[in-house]
């Protein structure tokens, strides 16, 4: 994406503007259906990146750099065979990526205790492993899809409905790929095979 495509108002009379949060001041002067996008999403791009720093302060800095990019983009997302949300999930995951990378350093939730502990809950199967660390690399490792669907599903709590509805898919794809995901986690960490109970998550 190029870094001449500009994603703040346009300098117009001022109206106060200068004295709101940048978080409002943002949404000013864009397309309506991107300001729509905004207001629906950057809820939870800020949660998604901010279970990752652990930082709300760095999580709106590189989301407001992630709304930067798909505002210069917008067009050709909209133009895509594929889906939005899917498009734009995929900047927000680099962005996230990108950043823990030039930082040298693990996701926060590595090593934040109330979402290790959320986690665990939420993976009863998972509490019998002997390292906590070693899930969350096994998680970091898994495919794009199923690790954004385990992040949202179980990190961050949202019930299949939000997070089929934030990626662009049914909830059973939404199901397919946490089964996939939990799979390819029980190979990787060595536990043994869920006894069936019958069909649900």
């Amino acid at each position: 994406m190029s870094d001449n495509h500009v994603y703040e108002p346009a300098p117009a009379p001022d109206h106060g503007r200068r004295g709101l949060p940048q978080a409002l001041r943002v949404r000013l002067d864009l397309p309506l259906d991107f300001e729509a996008f905004y207001l629906v999403h950057q809820e939870s791009f800020h949660a998604y990146a901010e279970v990752h720093f652990g930082s709300r302060s760095t999580a709106e800095a590189v989301i407001h750099e992630v709304f930067l990019e798909i505002r210069g983009g917008w067009t050709e997302l909209l133009k895509e065979a594929g889906n939005l949300e899917q498009g734009a999930w995929a900047i927000v995951r680099r962005a996230v990526t990108a950043r823990l990378e030039r930082e040298g350093r693990l996701p926060a939730f590595v090593i934040n205790g109330p979402i290790a502990q959320g986690l665990r809950a939420a993976r009863g199967k998972l509490q019998a492993m002997e390292s906590r660390r070693g899930l969350y690399a096994a998680i970091a490792e898994l495919p794009n899809r199923q690790f954004e669907v385990i992040v949202l599903r179980f990190i961050l709590g949202y019930p299949a409905s939000k997070v089929a509805w934030y990626i662009g898919v049914d909830e059973r794809t939404v199901g397919h790929h946490i089964r996939r995901g939990k799979e390819r986690l029980r190979v990787k960490l060595g536990l043994p095979a869920e006894q069936k109970k019958g069909k649900g998550q």
